[in-house]
């Protein structure tokens, strides 16, 4: 294990060193201490680190990100996650708005609650909430899996494209195309791997799915001739 200060080195100096390791390095478990809630953190990892952050992080924390894993132990601040393709961001605290943001892939778990706009315009990210979600979660959503093990502000899922939505608490209210979706055996399981990776012990029977009710697409194939 190998540990890095951030109040001592910088931002940009911790975020060199770690973008500067060798594809075949053996050092791949790393922990930054005194991250003082500075921005941009282990972000643009490309490679199969374990990086441990003590404390509470600023904006964009763990952002595009491929094959490493993320651990922050303590709260993250807008953005975390943004553009996330691989690997894992773990927040053991709360997040701020807009988690997991425009995410294309992996998988972004926060134990608490996360705030606005959780996982808008996902393409793929899969985002398991222990808490709560704020207003506007999942707008423009395209592709992926939001989990909210708690309760969920209103408009979630406005202009939803084709993104699954599990919500085990109240729905304040959904946004525009957005609807109740029967919950199948398929779902079921998707959800109970998601939960399980995010080591919840939630039933995925106490969850309902949301998704889009295909009324706002602007190209229809059965009328291709016409455009």
């Amino acid at each position: 294990m190998n540990e890095l200060d951030l109040k001592k080195d910088g931002v940009t100096a911790i975020n060199h060193r770690l973008h500067a390791l060798p594809e075949n390095t053996n050092e791949r478990h790393w922990v930054i201490r005194n991250p003082m809630g500075q921005h941009a953190i282990a972000c643009g990892l490309d490679g199969p680190l374990h990086v441990e952050v003590h404390g509470h992080v600023g904006f964009y924390c763990g952002g595009m990100n491929k094959d490493a894993e993320v651990i922050v132990h303590g709260h993250a601040g807008v953005g975390v996650a943004e553009n996330l393709m691989s690997g894992l961001v773990w927040i053991k605290g709360n997040a701020s708005e807009s988690a997991g943001a425009t995410g294309n892939g992996g998988l972004l778990v926060i134990d608490g609650d996360a705030s606005s706009r959780c996982g808008i315009s996902m393409k793929g990210i899969d985002i398991v909430v222990g808490g709560s979600v704020g207003h506007m979660s999942a707008f423009m959503a395209q592709r992926g899996n939001l989990v909210v093990c708690g309760d969920a502000g209103d408009a979630l899922g406005d202009s939803i494209y084709e993104a699954r939505l599990y919500v085990k608490g109240k729905v304040a209210s959904l946004g525009a195309d957005c609807i109740e979706k029967e919950m199948r055996d398929e779902h079921l399981a998707d959800l109970s791997r998601l939960l399980a990776a995010a080591k919840r012990k939630d039933n995925p029977k106490d969850f309902r799915r949301y998704g889009s009710a295909r009324k706002l697409y602007n190209f229809n194939v059965d009328h291709a001739d016409a455009y």
